[in-house]
Formats: structure tokens, C-alpha cells, sequence
């Protein structure tokens, strides 16, 4: 059977039926996902029956494995992790602010790859905000403005021993691990060119994004609330909803995300790898 792409109908996003994924992919298929992804951002297969060796070597077919600086993997796999959450667990829901995945890093990850295992009958929604979108939308003010600034990431927030998911974060069913190197930072371009489809992304998020190079902090804040403000709007965001079985990849090149709730008292979990960006176009 031949892929099939559906859009999603929405800001982003599209359905990649007519693969198994638990089957090595062929050269035109793996060429087929990866423009799909391009284009579409955000790219899910549902009805999937994959092992984490199976997710391991459909993550290898966009990429290197990146890396997950603060969260244990799943033993025996050292690039997988699990996201979960247990039926009774109370505490603050994770990642439930918009990011992108590790924007603190050096080199941030190209992608991420999800996989659900066990999907509750209610919640549990990602959001995804098309970050191309979002600046081609700005005013060509507040573009001109942007452009020679670099924002400045880190994780302290989060990952830090005295972050949301530090020292105190007490009853967690994911093997976090805190650590002073969150408190490193690193700046990037507040508007990012995609190294393989050449378009321009906002590159901050509320998660990670703690001030801009060479601004005083209350002007760079205000500017950095405005720019997240802008680019969760409405008309930017695709609802993702998950069904078990279901692999979806991201781009966090072009794509902000966040986690929701709503399914209190049922156990949640995926598992996720990290993607950089193949050699050849990190190179370029």
C-alpha cells in the first residue's frame, strides 16, 4: 500500500497511513515521512505496534539519537525515556508549558519522536504551535526589530535542584534528575532559519527563553512576553489527540508544544527519543 497523507484541517499537522513502522523502511518511504515532515511539521501514524527497538531504529532512519540531559532513560535503552504518569500521581502535570524540546542546548534537537503505549479514555492532548506561522505574522516592525537578537536559553526553570522539577518535586513516577547544569545557558537567533526547508521560525519559548543578549531585562522580558503571547494564538495551534498505538513526530525546528491534562485517575505513558539533525545538514 502505497503512504497516504491526510492533513489534520487544522494549523499543521497530517496523518502517514500506509506504513508499518515495525518494519524497516524502505529508501523511498523514509524520503516520503521526512518530506511529509517538512511540510507538515507535525506528522502522526496511528495504529502502530512497535517495541522500543522498533522506535529506536525508525528515530535512526531521520537522524542521530540526541540527547535527554535530565531524565533517566528506560534501562537498557540509554536514548529512549518513558513520559509518565501513574493514576494517583499528583504532581504538576509535566511539561505543561510551551517549548520546544531542549532549546537550551548548544545545538537544539531537530526532532522528537513519541510513541503511545498506554493512552487514557480522556485527556492528555498536545498542543503544537507553527512557529513559521507565527512570525510571517508579525508586524514587519516588530520583524525588523527581532532580527540581529539572540535569545538566551537554559533550563533552570525546570531542571535545576531548585526548578519546578527539582530538589523538592516529591511522588514523580519519571526518574528525573535535577542537576546545577541546568543553570548553564545558551543564546540562538530569536528567529531561526530552518536548515532544510530555509523558511523562517520564531525560536523562543516560555519554558526555556530567560532573556535576550545585550537587553536590559525588563526591556527584553517585555518583549519576550509579547513574543510568547503572539505566537500560542489561536490560529497557530494544532490540537493532537492520542489514541494507543500512535507514533508522532515533530519538528522543534518550526513548532513550540505543550502537555495537557484531563485524565486524572487513569495511568498515561510514551516513550520518546530525541533527534538531531542528520550530519549532512548540520554540515550545511
Amino acid at each position: 500500500m502505497a503512504i497516504q497523507i491526510t492533513r489534520s484541517g487544522q494549523a499543521l499537522g497530517a496523518a502517514i497511513r500506509g506504513v508499518d513502522l515495525a518494519r524497516p523502511l524502505a529508501g523511498d518511504d523514509t524520503a516520503a515521512i521526512r518530506a511529509a515532515w517538512l511540510a507538515h511539521q507535525v506528522i502522526y501514524f496511528p495504529d502502530q505496534a512497535l517495541t522500543i527497538a522498533d522506535l529506536e531504529r525508525v528515530s535512526r532512519a531521520f537522524g542521530p539519537f540526541g540527547e535527554d540531559p535530565f531524565i533517566a532513560p528506560i534501562p537498557g535503552h540509554p536514548h529512549v525515556i518513558a513520559v509518565k504518569r501513574e493514576a494517583n500521581e499528583t504532581t504538576p502535570l509535566f511539561a505543561e508549558v510551551w517549548h520546544s524540546d531542549w532549546s537550551f542546548r548548544a545545538t537544539p534537537p531537530a526532532g522528537t519522536l513519541l510513541y503511545g503505549v498506554e493512552i487514557p479514555p480522556q485527556g492528555g492532548d498536545t498542543l503544537f504551535a507553527d512557529q513559521y506561522g507565527a512570525y510571517e505574522a508579525l508586524p514587519e516592525a516588530t520583524k525588523a526589530r527581532i532580527a540581529p537578537l539572540r535569545g538566551v536559553h537554559s533550563a533552570a526553570r525546570g531542571y535545576s535542584k531548585e526548578g519546578l522539577y527539582g530538589e523538592r518535586d516529591k511522588g514523580r513516577s519519571m526518574t528525573i534528575r535535577p542537576s546545577d547544569d541546568a543553570l548553564a545557558t545558551q543564546a540562538h537567533p530569536i528567529v531561526r532559519t530552518h536548515a532544510e526547508t530555509g523558511r523562517k521560525a520564531l525560536f523562543v519559548n516560555m519554558g526555556y527563553t530567560q532573556s535576550i543578549e545585550g537587553i536590559p531585562h525588563d526591556e527584553a522580558w517585555a518583549l519576550l512576553l509579547e513574543l510568547f503571547q503572539h505566537q500560542q494564538r489561536d490560529e497557530f495551534v494544532y490540537r493532537h489527540s492520542w489514541a494507543p498505538g500512535m507514533a508522532t513526530l515533530w519538528d522543534n525546528r518550526c513548532v513550540t508544544h505543550k502537555a495537557t491534562g484531563g485524565y486524572e485517575g487513569f495511568r498515561r505513558e510514551l516513550w520518546r527519543t530525541t533527534i538531531d539533525e542528520p550530519l549532512a545538514v548540520a554540515a550545511a
